[in-house]
């Protein structure tokens, strides 16, 4: 069938919208993509939510999370709506939308996390069937709730050989390792959310484009050896994290450049530990996600993997769509019953499916 994913990473940079068509098994077939970004209004309310949602002991209503969910269901509706209008492909075509919502808090060692976005209201906004809250029957089950792309890494990736890793840098990073047998994942750590922290703050802008401020700054290796004595790294896989359980502070002090090159080798060092974790050493390391464009956090994953991380696009996927996609894909795979997550990518104890149906009412 027709299906659209939604995305909004923890980076609070837009919506990414995809469509697709697919079984939710072998078949994947990219039709259109679209990026929403948000406006520097959109990008504060949403960091004040998530700083807010972080202070609960659980999820809960109150003013700011009601205004944020608002927020992200007008801003998806709208990418839902352009993306169709793009592709030329009307509403009633499309049998349903995997919806992530925006997280704003995770916390699977409380026995919750927290996706905000109102799953029934884009329903009802779009005429489309959507599949919201992916993760929730994962944690209450026992696992992470993340990360949940590996499903898809391996649809993407299962015809390649084997072993490949497929590496998603994001707001925070995960990999995938492939054609190992049974499905391998975890996060690896902070992918661009402590850079894109220390740059908003040194500089005002919301990211080092191009990995510029890094490439002019020196790495402190005894900054890097303290973010790097957290316990994060040594627990063994399936793993998960949040946003925020890593900081910036370890680098205070620092010049703007420094900064941003010491949390940029951060990122590739818990990289290449990752690596190490893995059962099986991969032979090509796949990358998607925005740190793909930041050739000095690739060049510095080279440096300590030994393995040259290739773009996507270099496979003919398109790397900014990747994570959209693997939410139209998994909203399939849900609406038939198919499991999402697994013992190796999440702990959960068995294969399980997940995600909440709304019904559009036509």
């Amino acid at each position: 069938m027709l299906a659209i994913g939604l995305m909004s990473g923890t980076s609070l940079d837009g919506v990414d919208a995809a469509l697709i068509d697919t079984d939710g098994v072998e078949r994947v077939r990219a039709i259109a993509f679209r990026g929403e970004d948000y406006s520097d209004a959109a990008h504060t309310e949403l960091a004040g939510a998530t700083a807010a949602a972080l202070t609960y002991d659980r999820p809960r209503a109150s003013p700011v999370i009601a205004a944020a969910t608002d927020l992200i269901t007008r801003t998806h509706t709208i990418a839902v709506q352009e993306l169709l209008r793009q592709a030329g492909v009307p509403a009633r075509d499309v049998g349903v939308i995997g919806f992530h919502g925006q997280t704003v808090a995770h916390r699977p060692d409380r026995g919750w996390t927290w996706q905000i976005g109102d799953g029934a209201a884009l329903a009802a906004a779009t005429g489309i069937d959507v599949v919201a809250d992916f993760r929730s029957a994962d944690v209450a089950a026992g696992g992470q709730g993340a990360p949940l792309l590996p499903v898809y890494h391996q649809a993407l990736a299962g015809g390649l050989g084997g072993p490949v890793a497929v590496l998603n840098l994001g707001g925070v990073a995960n990999v995938t390792l492939v054609g190992a047998g049974a499905l391998i994942a975890f996060d690896t750590g902070p992918a661009n959310g402590l850079v894109d922290s220390w740059v908003e703050q040194a500089t005002g802008r919301r990211f080092d484009e191009g990995g510029a401020l890094a490439a002019s700054g020196q790495v402190h290796p005894d900054v890097l050896d303290t973010l790097l004595d957290h316990p994060f790294f040594d627990q063994p896989a399936p793993k998960s994290l949040d946003r925020a359980d890593f900081t910036i502070q370890p680098a205070r002090g620092l010049s703007a450049a420094d900064g941003a090159a010491t949390l940029t080798a951060f990122t590739a060092a818990t990289v290449a530990i990752a690596l190490d974790q893995l059962p099986i050493r991969p032979t090509r390391l796949i990358v998607a996600g925005g740190g793909r464009r930041n050739p000095v956090m690739l060049g510095m994953i080279a440096e300590r993997t030994g393995l040259a991380p290739e773009p996507a696009e270099a496979l003919g996927w398109n790397g900014d769509a990747v994570e959209a996609e693997g939410f139209a894909y998994m909203a399939v795979r849900s609406l038939n019953g198919l499991p999402i997550s697994f013992p190796g990518t999440t702990g959960v104890p068995r294969p399980l499916t997940g995600g909440t149906f709304h019904r559009a009412h036509r």
